[in-house]
């Protein structure tokens, strides 16, 4: 998969977003170490705190396909801006990406910036913090 092939996917999830509230349609994709691409989309909900991220729904296909672990990620945002994840979506990635995940930051157009998981997300906790030696 290119990387085409993840902004294409990327701007089908967000013309699928529901946000009816914030009116701010994200799409992300997630690419695993299986090679396939996996595509969320934001779905908010009246009850502010129970809507869905585009990144954590993509995350939740990829788990739901047998995949954990996350080698590219992409999130597409309005045109114009670029859209970073959320606090709690840089640890959701953080949970199955190394702190060198590429992160493609898109709107409709295309990529607009790459940046790292660690740029993001810098001195995370993550799940090797809880490994036994």
């Amino acid at each position: 998969m290119t990387h085409d092939d993840m902004l294409s996917l990327a701007r089908t999830m967000r013309d699928r977003a529901y946000a009816p509230y914030s009116k701010f349609h994200v799409g992300a994709v997630v690419k695993g170490a299986n090679g396939k691409i996996y595509g969320g989309c934001n779905v908010e909900n009246a009850a502010y705190p129970v809507g869905n991220c585009a990144e954590a729904s993509a995350i939740a296909a990829m788990v739901g396909d047998g995949e954990t672990r996350i080698v590219e990620a992409l999130v597409m945002g309005p045109e114009g801006q670029i859209c970073t994840p959320c606090g709690a979506c840089r640890q959701r990635l953080r949970e199955f990406a190394d702190l060198d995940l590429p992160i493609y930051l898109a709107d409709p157009t295309g990529i607009q910036q790459t940046v790292t998981l660690d740029d993001l997300l810098p001195m995370s906790f993550g799940p090797d913090n809880l490994m036994q030696k």
